[in-house]
């Protein structure tokens, strides 16, 4: 008897559940769902009994029947709970059918519960955009569940595509278009027409720079790919950086030497900063100006860093014994931090290896590199200086 009561109020829940409306999806009467209050309770968590008053109990019952903690919307984004027009079982139902996992679903409602607010026309338009600088199905649903934010909350729908579609047709990797719109939407709030403008100004500064026609798309392209916030920047800072190097002794194929090995952090430099950077390097190392530009040329980061970042990084040098000259000669040391420069130093004192009186270049590069320069020098050490079963050249 229970059991068939217990059935019945289900059947009439889901009923009501599944009574859609093109727009607004979700559309009912308080007083209806007030019926439903003591089956809603059956979801909601035992240990979270204050629910504000001004809750949808429909969404707050579709959202516990898909596992998501309703405390954690109550606590970072409540006021989506009290909306009446929503689409739980919708936005749900698509993200299923490309392969989003249970508690994939659960926990990108609760990172991002903005999305069950998205109509389910305007999320399938997303699903397609995405879809095409995408692989398969199942890179689609790993981007959403690790990015839902990126995915749902997107101010021009369509001035997006038009920027994806922009950099496909300039050539840009899907790889690298669909790493922007994780990584970095806000590209994809720059009207197509600005961007359009920042790539012009791009291609114009190379080739005023002494760059060729025919590597004039590669080096974009590799460009963007390593630095898209670039796109972010206005074009002025940007051609103003280039004239104050250019006033400060570089020449073009120099500065097209710093954009090269920077990628598009000079373009994030303004002249005052470059300014400070200089002024600091010539006074730090006590050089002339053709030194000072062979040092810059050697290190770019000597511009890129604060004058306190380089202040702290060469003092951390100094207090491992590490003379100026040494800096000089190998100064992109100076792009390590001093963490991990006392860890290398250390690894390396591990196999007698003296820092101070050897070449820094052992010291630098990549994790990588470095890696790759210990086992050299730990297997050097190892190696014995008689090997009996190499053969014997004896002369007759």
């Amino acid at each position: 008897m229970v059991r068939g009561i217990g059935q019945g109020i289900t059947g009439m829940f889901r009923m009501l559940l599944m009574r859609s409306q093109p727009c607004p999806l979700w559309s009912y009467k308080k007083a209806e769902a007030r019926k439903y209050e003591p089956f809603l309770k059956y979801f909601t968590s035992t240990n979270d009994r204050q629910q504000p008053k001004d809750e949808n109990n429909v969404t707050v019952g579709n959202l516990c029947r898909l596992s998501v903690d309703i405390r954690k919307i109550r606590r970072v984004k409540g006021w989506v709970l009290s909306k009446e027009e929503t689409y739980v079982e919708e936005i749900a139902s698509i993200l299923q059918k490309i392969g989003t996992k249970e508690t994939a679903l659960a926990s990108i409602l609760e990172r991002c519960p903005e999305a069950i607010l998205c109509s389910p026309a305007a999320v399938n338009a997303q699903i397609d955009l995405w879809r095409s600088v995408c692989r398969n199905k199942e890179e689609l649903a790993a981007l959403i569940e690790q990015f839902p934010e990126s995915f749902f909350i997107v101010k021009d729908q369509e001035n997006q595509k038009l920027n994806v579609e922009f950099f496909q047709e300039l050539g840009l990797k899907n790889v690298i278009i669909s790493r922007v719109l994780t990584t970095a939407p806000s590209i994809f709030c720059n009207s197509v027409e600005k961007n359009k403008q920042m790539i012009k100004m791009l291609q114009e500064s190379y080739l005023n720079l002494g760059g060729s026609q025919a590597n004039m798309k590669v080096w974009l392209l590799k460009l963007l790919s390593q630095d898209p916030y670039i796109l972010l920047n206005s074009s002025t800072p940007v051609k103003e950086t280039l004239e104050f190097l250019q006033k400060q002794g570089f020449m073009d194929l120099e500065i097209l030497q710093l954009l090269s090995k920077l990628k598009g952090f000079l373009f994030q430099l303004s002249p005052p900063r470059v300014q400070e950077s200089i002024f600091f390097t010539r006074n730090a190392f006590k050089c002339t100006d053709q030194d000072l530009k062979e040092l810059i040329l050697k290190c770019p980061a000597l511009l890129y860093y604060t004058v306190p970042v380089l202040e702290e990084r060469m003092q951390g040098l100094f207090k491992e014994g590490i003379s100026l000259s040494q800096i000089r000669e190998t100064p992109m040391v100076l792009e390590l931090t001093p963490q991990i420069v006392q860890y290398r130093i250390r690894k390396l004192n591990s196999l007698g290896y003296s820092i101070r009186n050897g070449n820094l270049e052992n010291l630098n590069g990549t994790k990588k590199e470095f890696e790759s320069n210990f086992g050299k020098i730990q297997a050097k050490k190892e190696r014995p200086l008689f090997n009996p079963v190499a053969p014997l050249n004896v002369e007759d």
